[in-house]
């Protein structure tokens, strides 16, 4: 093994590896003998074809392998002994050799990449806002109303449709007279200016009453997703076949009992949603806290993220993406996915992984079973059945790290907060949820 280490960039670094084929002699044969053993061929009863036969037969290979094993240890002890934490896997490339009769010793270079130094930045100068909110009356009743919304019922009307009615229709779309794929359909229901047809479309059914039929144009989008429509204008044909009314319940005893409380009292309705939203506020607050600390923790820590890392990253973000399109019907091999698309995700990542594993190391920020625990129960308390997801939580290893993840990173912001400075500004409870 060569001990000079050239360095190639500020995270890549290189040497030579020889490894001497005497050295792998002992070993090849071994192995040869071992698979000599069960080595099955037409003539020979199982175990006993000859070792020069199976030699021929194996021999290259074996080989092969024993010298791929032997500079991987060469590779290893020489790490070791470099003290240098390698990011990823080395790359090996087999240097030519001049031996005609054959090489005596094989010499690889070895590339690879190494984690960077991590200094972590002074966070005394760093300043971030904490959100100061405090639950209105307004905010009470809005969430009444949002939640009457949800238990809507529909009864038919005879009328003319407006706004918020559900309707259910058939139609008949045309470019320039020709039908393309989609452009027909019977007995679709949809609820008027909700925004599941384009707002054209659904705007064009304002108006119209239960038999009739109409007929308008539509100019698609130019970036619609239906390539076949996309920057076209379809003429569509419909006829209305049902039309219905909203009817919202009434904010009465049947109202709270029906929301769990028992004796019907509104009042008891009320400070049961107030205690909702601050326990919504409390938990978006220190979201908030939590997304501005570890900007901060980049902003004064700079390192130079791993590419072996990054790349890694962007495959498994990738790997996400088609996931979760699968899991909602689409076909995910049928989009394009780019690398590039992630890069800058996975970079973020990275890095801020780096400067948090070294937060917990040097600091000790260990995270306590106590502390996975709480966040396991407390996510288990919006199901249905708690005690089963907290079990289900525990049964896997990958599930329970993603626990101990975020018990580490809340270790991380409270250490964090202890040291930036903290601003607190007022907002309303829809400025902190982003309801516009």
């Amino acid at each position: 093994m060569g001990s000079n280490v050239e360095t190639l960039s500020t995270l890549e670094r290189r040497f030579d590896i020889t490894v001497s084929l005497e050295k792998l002699h002992d070993e090849i044969e071994k192995r040869l003998k071992r698979l000599a053993k069960t080595t099955k061929l037409h003539g020979f009863r199982p175990g006993k074809v000859p070792l020069k036969i199976v030699t021929q037969m194996y021999g290259e290979q074996i080989q092969q392998d024993v010298l791929n094993d032997a500079v991987h240890k060469e590779f290893t002890d020489a790490i070791k002994a470099l003290n240098l934490q390698v990011a990823g896997y080395p790359r090996f490339e087999a240097k030519s050799t001049s031996n005609s009769d054959g090489p005596s010793e094989y010499t690889f270079t070895a590339t690879f990449e190494i984690y960077p130094e991590i200094v972590i930045g002074d966070l005394s100068q760093q300043s971030i806002e904490r959100p100061n909110v405090q639950i209105a009356d307004a905010d009470i009743e809005k969430t009444l109303e949002m939640i009457r919304k949800q238990r809507v019922v529909f009864q038919s009307v005879n009328r003319a449709a407006k706004k918020g009615d559900r309707v259910k229709i058939d139609y008949h779309g045309v470019i320039d007279g020709n039908e393309f794929a989609g452009g027909k359909a019977k007995d679709i229901q949809l609820i008027l200016e909700d925004g599941r047809f384009l707002k054209d479309f659904e705007t064009s059914l304002v108006g119209m009453k239960v038999g009739n039929s109409k007929s308008f144009d539509v100019v698609f989008p130019e970036n619609y997703h239906g390539k076949d429509v996309a920057g076209k204008t379809v003429t569509f044909e419909v006829k209305l076949n049902e039309l219905e009314e909203p009817v919202l319940p009434n904010v009465d005893a049947d109202f709270a009992k029906l929301l769990g409380v028992s004796d019907g009292d509104l009042g008891k309705l009320r400070e049961g949603i107030q205690q909702d939203l601050e326990r919504e506020v409390s938990k978006r607050i220190r979201i908030k806290l939590k997304e501005q600390v570890m900007q901060s923790l980049l902003d004064t820590t700079q390192i130079e993220a791993p590419s072996a890392l990054i790349n890694k990253e962007i495959e498994r973000l990738m790997q996400n993406a088609k996931n979760d399109l699968e899991s909602r019907g689409m076909k995910a091999k049928e989009m394009s996915f780019k690398p590039d698309m992630f890069k800058d995700k996975a970079v973020y990542r990275v890095k801020l992984g780096l400067i948090l594993a070294e937060l917990v190391k040097v600091h000790a920020l260990k995270a306590s079973p106590e502390q996975v625990r709480y966040i396991i129960e407390e996510a288990a308390q919006s199901y249905e059945n708690p005690d089963q997801v907290i079990k289900w939580h525990y049964a896997s290893p990958e599930r329970l790290q993603e626990a101990e993840s975020l018990a580490l990173e809340e270790n991380v912001v409270n250490w964090a907060l202890d040291k930036i400075k903290l601003i607190d500004k007022t907002v309303t409870f829809d400025e902190l949820m982003g309801i516009s």
